[in-house]
């Protein structure tokens, strides 16, 4: 059985409690995290990112966020559609909802989008 951090408990078993549909699955030393099977966000370093897109993304700017990156290769890799998650939004359990439905929609469309192709 994987092992996750207590963090990961956290985001899963605390934050998200009242979402339904939200599983987690380990990703190489991080965990996805899928909400009825839509893969919307990651916990990465104690940290908690969410799928972002052109409609979404401002509001994470305005809180100072940033994208998730991680080292490969000698360099920083950047991925620039998953953001970290402010804290103050992790600990209000309006806006968390909120912002997981957003991050959800955000990776929902670019399912939609490659199936098209």
């Amino acid at each position: 059985m994987a092992q996750f951090s207590e963090f990961h408990d956290y985001i899963v078993h605390d934050v998200f409690s009242g979402i339904p549909g939200v599983t987690s699955r380990k990703m190489f030393s991080d965990s996805g995290i899928y909400k009825d099977g839509v893969f919307f966000a990651i916990i990465s370093d104690g940290e908690l990112y969410f799928r972002t897109d052109e409609k979404s993304r401002p509001e994470f700017k305005k809180y100072g966020s940033e994208p998730f990156s991680y080292p490969r290769a000698g360099k920083t890799a950047v991925l620039k559609n998953y953001w970290r998650v402010p804290e103050e939004i992790i600990e209000d359990r309006e806006r968390i909802f909120e912002w997981v439905e957003a991050a959800v929609r955000a990776a929902e469309n670019v399912k939609k989008k490659k199936g098209k192709k």
